[in-house]
């Protein structure tokens, strides 16, 4: 299987941290939704990451769909979207909010990189940062809440993987003071470090680079 996008993207590092958990092994291609564009039209019509190719060429695209086929491929067992239940729910809660608070971080990363300064809506970036902190500050409150344990259950599922990438995206990508700091979210930074720590994490790590456009 082929993983086309960068690990400094929230969305293609939650899917690469799953795959290393699970042990599943992947070819990685860094290609970047700027310079890259074209070449990942090739396999993603919308040239967006992450893409998974799989074995027989066919391309699946947008993260979610692409850890459905993950845990679908594990089985139930090892899963790391509970099957049903009170947890199943839960664990798709806390994605649903980390998912939201990426995407306002990236609206606010490009509204900088893709729009000239002239054009930019300083309104508009306000808004999302403020549903970006809102979003941030209850998986802060559901990470105290757990004090030091994993956010659903006994053990690591996708909201603890989702979280982290996406906490640690907003730290790289804002900077000091936009960002979530471990001041401002004590639960995130207790949460994002015991992560990091996981080796999974740890081989699908990246600094965050700003996209470029295609020259």
């Amino acid at each position: 299987m082929i993983l086309i996008g960068m690990f400094d993207s929230p969305f293609v590092r939650r899917v690469a941290v799953s795959m290393h958990w699970l042990g599943i092994a992947f070819e990685h291609r860094d290609w970047s939704v700027g310079k890259d564009f074209e070449l990942i039209r090739r396999f993603n019509p919308l040239g967006r990451v992450p893409t998974l190719v799989l074995e027989d060429g066919e391309a699946l695209i947008d993260s979610a769909a692409i850890l459905d086929y993950l845990d679908e491929s594990v089985g139930a067992e090892r899963a790391l979207v509970p099957r049903s239940g009170r947890d199943r729910r839960e664990v798709l809660r806390v994605m649903a909010i980390g998912v939201g608070a990426a995407e306002k971080a990236v609206l606010q990363v490009y509204e900088t990189v893709f729009r000239p300064a002239e054009k930019r809506h300083p309104g508009w970036v306000d808004r999302c940062s403020g549903q970006m902190h809102g979003a941030l500050a209850e998986l802060d409150r559901l990470a105290r809440q757990r004090d030091g344990e994993w956010l659903v259950g006994t053990r690591l599922t996708q909201a603890d993987i989702t979280t982290s990438c996406v906490y640690g995206f907003v730290r790289e990508a804002l900077g000091v003071g936009a960002a979530a700091d471990a001041a401002r979210y004590p639960g995130l930074a207790q949460l994002g470090a015991r992560s990091e720590a996981l080796p999974a994490f740890a081989a699908a790590r990246a600094a965050f680079s700003a996209p470029r456009r295609a020259d």
